[in-house]
């Protein structure tokens, strides 16, 4: 592979035949752009059939149900995550947490014939733990691997080829239902096609490397430790919620999923009809392959401080938030939960200007949503080089995340006005900013200063 990993430090070591180059199968750039294309095949193609709204039903009390199952063991599965993904390894956590996508998106199938949601509840509590798995090495490889000055650069990659599946995902339920303009639950192809990309993806995380083989140009590997303990991980986790740098940061990470079951339910699944709630999806997908790149760029090259370039992206962000935000409460007037679905006529992207204005808001959606969770990848990934270490912040994240995911999805299936759910939102975001700036200022270290958990060559 071009250089070898110590077996009692896990510092890599030029070989006599090192290769420097960044297409290296045991490269970060090849290892990052390959957890993207797992990510595309599973929680990309999970995403195309959450933001059609209420898992492609018409009825969508199963899915806010099976989501609140999902996302409560999510919460508890993506703290223990990291440090699963210590133990285990890329591979075996990758693929544990990858099959469950399977089985979810097949029991949404079963429920098309049989209407019964005991399944598909079942199958949503078994997704949040394998969400949990996936997304803890996935926070690991992403934030762990990139030189530490390109950080941003990296995340928007795999968020460009993550995101890239909910564009595929979203051209499914588009095509396959082009022809049903009435309100209608998708039909059994759209679920079909979910499956064999899901299945594509969990052959794929065989093709993860560990941490410690993964070599950057520098030599250097991207973790000191082959495996760890369950009882060093257990208390590293319990740790966590003492760390005041990671509690400066529930506000976000309790917001970065919140706002999903507003958008997909009360926007999307509320305002368009089935085909083009499909085709709304290509773009809100490929909205955050946009956001990503624009937020990694100003991450990255903004400024020569990181310090500063961190505090300029969380500001634009800030900014983009709040009149994004203010576009929605000016368009959540017009109707309301008690207007639905009696009163308002669904709009087809072939409406003109009626379908123009929510989509665009729609598509802003999925622009702020990768801009926001990108640029707080970027803060996690300055805590931290040592992918042990990042383990078990993003799986700290993720946890809080799906948390608030789980209470979101309650929260609409007890029916809050959509205007209280959107104003949770905007004031959820909006707290995080502040937060996030102070740990910048406190924390981030500038490019020529030792940060925490580097390994040096």
């Amino acid at each position: 592979m071009g250089s070898y990993a110590d077996e009692e430090t896990g510092k890599g070591l030029p070989d006599s035949s090192t290769n420097n180059s960044i297409f290296r199968y045991n490269s970060p750039l090849v290892q990052v752009g390959l957890i993207g294309l797992v990510c595309f095949c599973c929680p990309g193609m999970f995403n195309a059939l959450s933001g059609m709204g209420g898992g492609g039903q018409v009825d969508h009390t199963a899915a806010n149900n099976a989501n609140t199952a999902l996302y409560t063991t999510f919460a508890i599965f993506g703290i223990l995550g990291g440090g699963i993904y210590n133990i285990l390894g890329p591979q075996k956590t990758l693929l544990c947490g990858c099959s469950t996508y399977i089985l979810y998106a097949g029991s949404f199938l079963y429920y098309n014939h049989y209407k019964h949601q005991a399944f598909v509840v079942v199958a949503g509590a078994l997704l949040g733990i394998g969400a949990g798995l996936l997304w803890a090495a996935q926070g690991a490889i992403m934030t762990s691997y990139p030189p530490h000055d390109r950080k941003g650069t990296y995340i928007s990659m795999f968020w460009s080829i993550f995101n890239m599946g909910g564009v595929i995902g979203g051209l499914i339920p588009f095509v396959s239902n082009y022809n049903r303009t009435t309100a209608a639950s998708v039909n059994d192809g759209t679920y079909i096609g979910f499956m064999v990309f899901m299945a594509i993806g969990t052959f794929l995380s065989l093709v993860i490397l560990h941490p410690s083989k993964v070599v950057r140009n520098d030599g250097s590997t991207c973790t000191n430790i082959k495996y760890s303990s369950v009882s060093v991980e257990l208390v590293q986790i319990l740790k966590l919620f003492g760390n005041w740098k990671m509690l400066l940061m529930v506000p976000a990470s309790w917001a970065s999923n919140f706002f999903y079951t507003y958008q997909f339910n009360n926007v999307n699944g509320v305002l368009f009809n089935l085909r083009t709630r499909g085709l709304n999806n290509v773009f809100y997908w490929g909205a955050q392959m946009i956001g990503s790149v624009f937020i990694g760029s100003i991450l990255d090259y903004s400024f020569k401080s990181r310090r500063t370039r961190g505090f300029v992206g969380i500001i634009v962000v800030g900014l983009l938030s709040t009149a994004i935000w203010g576009g929605g409460l000016a368009k959540q007037h017009d109707y309301s939960r008690e207007d639905v679905p009696d009163h308002i006529v669904l709009l087809d992207f072939k409406d003109g200007s009626k379908f123009t204005g929510p989509f665009v808001l729609y598509f802003s959606y999925g622009l702020l949503d990768a801009m926001f969770q990108s640029m707080v990848y970027w803060v996690i990934g300055t805590l931290a080089d040592d992918s042990e270490v990042l383990s078990r912040y993003t799986g700290f994240y993720k946890g809080i995340q799906s948390a608030g995911g789980a209470v979101a999805w309650q929260v609409d299936s007890h029916n809050v006005s959509f205007v209280y759910q959107l104003i949770a939102n905007w004031a959820l975001t909006t707290v995080s900013f502040p937060l996030l700036i102070a740990l910048v200022v406190l924390v981030v270290k500038d490019d020529n200063k030792d940060e925490e958990g580097v390994v040096v060559p």
